[in-house]
């Protein structure tokens, strides 16, 4: 059940992510006012361990109540507290929970409790109007700080150079919180580098701060010089029953132990990626292309035991934890995408 509050409780932004279940009881979305409408959308903790959102946004409210004795805010707000029964046990989902950026409508799951409560916060925000929506989240792995979008239209692209200016846009995977309201207003999803890191909390509450001042946002084209987009191409994943590991570990499938290097970085083909005990497995990867199909023999080949990439490409979002390898995904793979950016021609 969501639960709907038109003020903060007494003592919540003194409350860590880890203790808002108690606090709250489940999934709350606030609604605060300000000195315009329509509200600002925000959603954090969609995972769990995913603190950056939650930390930041009430660091950015006390500082006000500390300066005004209320929030003053210039823009409504619209604050979405997710999953916060996993965000007790530090998870990004709990074990036979969907994942809450997987619930919203337009996704692929069967409906459940949780499609039905993403279903009523979209709704909730229909009716209020939304005037851009920021999610929030943190990455498993050591990347950049950087933006997602899945419209490439010039107000969603403003939005997301406020933050930084490498840029990924994707279509998939679906049920994400950015798609389902991108039909209402500009939406971007925020990656803030790894948990704990004061650094992503800063940019995530200067960017939050921001677009509460902004009176609107410009549809001109991005400078040329303002953004780095890139597209992304396709999604990695493990297939089940192959064991997995890092070094020394013995197993079907052994990644190279410094895999997270890799994320942003435009690598050539051999690369080589994980060590296959069984060439009869192929590849040991399923990746799969924005319309589903798996095209692993595009980017990998194997080579004397060595899974190698086939063409130059870049990764992202490749991570350490076996535990999000196994419930999301091994990484994604991009493309630049520069000249597909509102007012660029082609070549430019």
């Amino acid at each position: 059940m969501l639960q709907e509050l038109d003020q903060l409780p007494a003592g919540l932004l003194a409350t860590d992510s880890r203790d808002l279940a108690g606090a709250l009881g489940g999934p709350t979305l606030i609604h605060l006012p300000g000195g315009r409408q329509p509200p600002l959308f925000v959603s954090v903790l969609l995972h769990g361990n995913e603190t950056v959102g939650w930390d930041a946004v009430r660091v950015l409210l006390a500082e006000r109540i500390a300066r005004f004795g209320e929030p003053r805010l210039p823009r409504s707000l619209s604050l979405f507290i997710g999953n916060v029964a996993a965000a007790a046990q530090g998870l990004r989902h709990l074990p036979g929970q969907p994942d809450y950026n997987r619930i919203w409508p337009g996704g692929e799951l069967p409906q459940c409790a949780e499609t039905q409560l993403a279903a009523t916060v979209l709704a909730r925000m229909t009716e209020r109007g939304v005037f851009a929506g920021i999610d929030l989240h943190n990455n498993t792995g050591a990347n950049p700080h950087y933006a997602c979008v899945d419209r490439l239209d010039s107000r969603s692209l403003q939005l997301a150079t406020l933050f930084a200016r490498t840029v990924v846009y994707f279509t998939g995977p679906t049920g994400v919180q950015s798609l389902a309201f991108a039909d209402l207003c500009p939406t971007v999803t925020l990656e803030c580098g790894k948990v704990g890191e004061a650094a992503g909390v800063a940019r995530a509450r200067a960017l939050v701060d921001a677009a509460l001042h902004l009176a609107a946002i410009t549809d001109h084209p991005v400078a040329p010089q303002d953004i780095d987009l890139f597209h992304t191409v396709a999604r990695m994943f493990v297939p089940p029953d192959l064991s997995l590991g890092f070094p020394p570990a013995e197993a079907d499938l052994v990644l190279d132990p410094d895999l997270e290097r890799f994320n942003f970085r435009e690598l050539p083909r051999g690369t080589a990626f994980a060590r296959l005990r069984d060439p009869s497995l192929g590849v040991g990867l399923q990746v799969l292309d924005e319309g589903g199909r798996d095209v692993a023999s595009r980017y990998f080949h194997h080579e004397d035991g060595e899974v190698r990439l086939r063409r130059p490409v870049m990764p992202a979002m490749l991570t350490h934890d076996l535990t999000i390898i196994r419930q999301d995904c091994l990484g994604y793979l991009l493309e630049r995408y520069n000249d597909q950016v509102p007012g660029r021609g082609a070549g430019l």
